[in-house]
């Protein structure tokens, strides 16, 4: 669907006569290269992958760029002593810093791409 609407953007940009403004500004130029950093980061968010533990380890959480948990591993000697609620606590703790390492990664892509300068305005 994403990449519909970005099609049909450029078609309607292809349409439309190249807008100067002052300065030698074009328009069409800053969405082509909108539309091409909003591809690089989505690209970069499926191929980013992180790992984050709890319990030191007993619960290991790999998840994708987009938030996507794709393994989860819970040591065998985490069930044996029955106690649930931890074991939830720690699964929960693995998942919650394996979003916090997602987003500090693509907080440092996105600063990235920015023109020099603007980097700091994302936190």
């Amino acid at each position: 669907m994403l990449s519909e609407a970005a099609d049909h953007l450029n078609q309607l940009l292809e349409e439309v006569r190249p807008m100067k403004f002052p300065g030698g500004f074009n328009i069409q130029q800053m969405m082509k290269q909108a539309q091409a950093m909003q591809e690089k980061m989505q690209k970069e968010m499926e191929e980013l992958r992180v790992e984050a533990s709890a319990g030191g380890g007993v619960v290991t959480v790999q998840m994708k760029g987009n938030h996507e948990v794709f393994a989860l591993q819970i040591d065998p000697e985490a069930v044996k002593d029955g106690d649930v609620e931890m074991l939830q606590d720690m699964i929960l703790a693995a998942i919650n810093e394996a979003n916090r390492k997602v987003d500090e990664a693509m907080k440092g892509k996105i600063g990235g791409m920015l023109p020099p300068g603007l980097g700091g305005l994302l936190g």
